[in-house]
């Protein structure tokens, strides 16, 4: 299933979906439906801008259950934690 779009829920619009769900469960399969490729994969940075600054230890489960959280702000667009220094790509 090369090349299959999605509605984006970060951008609003279609464009290219993951090729496979990220993760199992059901968080995974709705990032697989809803998320586009790009906004994964800036997830993913600042993610690991959030994990480096902050000094996080994924071995947590609220430090896990934080992250999933700080997730699901950023591709609804609302308020996620700011990284010092950290200037999103506009």
């Amino acid at each position: 299933m090369k090349n299959r779009t999605v509605q984006c829920l970060k951008y609003g619009s279609q464009l290219k979906g993951l090729d496979n769900p990220p993760f199992p469960g059901p968080d995974g399969e709705k990032i697989y439906d809803q998320i586009s490729e790009k906004a994964w994969q800036e997830w993913l940075k600042l993610q690991t801008m959030l994990i480096n600054e902050k000094q996080l230890s994924l071995v947590d489960p609220s430090i896990r259950r934080y992250l999933q959280t700080q997730m699901w702000q950023f591709f609804n667009n609302q308020e996620v934690d700011s990284v010092e220094g950290f200037e999103p790509e506009s």
